[in-house]
């Protein structure tokens, strides 16, 4: 049965939200505009971010100003080569007073999990979190341990040719809704940036400015969000044009058809738009998929990156008629 498409006054209450969240953000950050707006629409997709980029430039920060403008339980997650799965998840203690075990949740347990340098954990620390951002529980001893909701995790990790970094599994990387490069401020960004932390963490001045309650019906009104059937087979069109692009070794999953989708709306809704655009895919295309596919060796060579060669199958594939007829998405 399909869901009624958002009303007027629900995709106001979203840019109503969703402003006042941009705004706290950027009372802490400058110039980081397209980073907030892609972290803002995977957050109305109840999806998983990946922040990559250098030490310093503001990844941990951009989570941390995130978190504290929801009035949600938050959970920080220090990645280290030492952490084990168990610090992430959680453990059974055995109470010998009442001769039973009993479970002690860990940090994973929170509307939304800041995993700060993801990639300096092992391998097995890492896939500690596959369960949880794909089905939102955990399973400790045999017993399922659901998460609660919203459910939103945020990593920070560094290149991974930096020393002492680990890569991100493919399974794991396919579960990051997006991945976003914070990149470096410009001039008048950074000068600013002196004069905001001269003394004093901006961070410690964040309040929340909406609640977990408000942010999961927002995400609600999202998912009602309308994509027309040619908007559907554009999509299709890109992610299927990775698995036969020739300059990639690996193409990108159905996952990434249905979280390519559920980002799509999760922009529309923050422009206050009940329907899908193409746009609104192509603004997507890279943060989306670039993470999921692997450039062949010869594409390496020749110094082209994942980016690029997405960024140029979106130019390739051709917009479906139908879909830039904007009367097809308002019905």
């Amino acid at each position: 049965m399909a869901h009624p498409i958002p009303t007027a006054a629900e995709l106001d209450e979203v840019a109503e939200v969703l402003g006042r969240v941009r705004a706290s953000i950027a009372t802490v950050l400058s110039g980081l505009e397209p980073a907030i707006e892609t972290t803002l629409a995977t957050v109305l997709a109840e999806g998983h971010v990946l922040m990559e980029d250098v030490p310093g430039v503001g990844k941990t920060t951009l989570a941390r100003a995130l978190a504290a403008s929801v009035g949600a339980s938050v959970g920080r997650i220090q990645f280290t080569p030492d952490l084990l799965p168990s610090d992430v998840t959680g453990v059974s203690v055995y109470r010998a007073d009442e001769h039973r075990f009993e479970f002690r949740p860990g940090p994973v347990f929170a509307n939304v999990v800041i995993a700060d340098e993801i990639n300096r954990a092992s391998p097995k620390t890492q896939s500690a979190l596959l369960e949880s951002m794909q089905e939102r529980r955990v399973t400790i001893d045999g017993t399922t341990h659901p998460l609660p909701s919203p459910f939103l995790v945020v990593a920070t990790q560094n290149p991974v040719e930096m020393e002492g970094t680990y890569p991100l599994p493919e399974a794991q990387r396919d579960r990051f809704m997006t991945r976003i490069s914070v990149g470096y401020p410009s001039a008048g960004d950074e000068l600013a940036m002196l004069d905001s932390h001269d003394g004093t963490d901006p961070l410690h001045h964040v309040t929340a400015v909406t609640d977990a309650e408000t942010l999961a019906r927002l995400i609600g009104v999202a998912t009602r969000i309308y994509a027309a059937p040619a908007i559907k087979q554009y999509i299709v069109d890109l992610v299927r044009g990775t698995r036969a692009e020739s300059t990639l070794r690996l193409g990108a999953s159905p996952r990434a058809s249905l979280q390519l989708l559920a980002a799509a709306k999760g922009r529309a809704a923050l422009h206050g738009r009940n329907h899908v655009l193409p746009d609104d895919l192509k603004a997507l295309a890279v943060p989306v998929l670039a993470h999921r596919v692997i450039p062949s060796i010869e594409a390496r060579t020749a110094g082209r990156t994942a980016e690029q060669i997405i960024a140029g199958l979106t130019d390739q594939v051709p917009v479906p008629a139908d879909a830039r007829d904007r009367s097809v998405q308002t019905v």
